[in-house]
Order: structure tokens, then C-alpha cells, then sequence
């Protein structure tokens, strides 16, 4: 078994949950954000069979584009500084594939 964690863009995570679920699979959702960009996201949580993980990646890459986004500089308290865009190209999704011990549904 294998425990896949989908950092994902708050734009892209309903259909890509959606997604998922229609191809069988369980998911669970958390609200979560991202230290650099402050942006929402969210981490899905999914367990899996081994066999199954390739799958599961390929569908949250077909769901999960890649966007530029623009992000205003801060100004610092040491100068007289005037604040500018700055635009960053933002991953479509973080993914972290971990082994499963044990599983258990209740």
C-alpha cells in the first residue's frame, strides 16, 4: 500500500477530488497553504495499492495545470521602497509517495 499526498492549487482540487473518486478512489481533503506564495491549497490524502499509484499520478496531472502567478513585492522597513508585481510560475501540483504499513477502514 502506498499513502500519496497531492499538494494541490484550491482552483484545480474539486475536479481533481472528483476525479479521483470517480475512478475509485478515496480521498480525503485538507485545507492547507503554501509558506512562499501564501496561496490556498489543497493536500489530498489518498491510500492506495501499489498498482494503482501510477494511475492516481496521471489523473492529477491531466487535472492540475501549471499558472503564473503575480504576487506584489514587500516593502522593506529600512527604505523608501515602492512595491511591484512580481510573477512567479506556480507548480501544478506536489506530489509525496510514502509506504503504508497498515490500513485499516472502520
Amino acid at each position: 500500500m502506498k499513502l500519496v499526498f497531492a499538494i494541490v492549487s484550491k482552483d484545480d482540487s474539486a475536479v481533481v477530488s472528483a476525479a479521483l473518486t470517480q475512478d475509485g478512489f478515496f480521498v480525503t481533503k485538507l485545507a492547507s497553504s503554501g509558506g512562499f506564495l501564501k496561496a490556498g491549497n489543497a493536500t489530498l490524502m489518498i491510500c492506495t495499492d501499489d498498482c494503482r499509484v501510477e494511475e492516481l499520478v496521471k489523473t492529477v496531472k491531466l487535472y492540475c495545470k501549471k499558472r503564473v502567478q503575480t504576487v506584489q513585492s514587500e516593502p522593506s522597513e529600512e527604505s523608501e521602497f515602492i512595491p511591484y508585481n512580481i510573477e512567479y510560475s506556480v507548480s501544478g501540483a506536489t506530489i509525496f509517495i510514502t509506504n503504508v504499513e497498515r490500513f485499516e477502514k472502520i
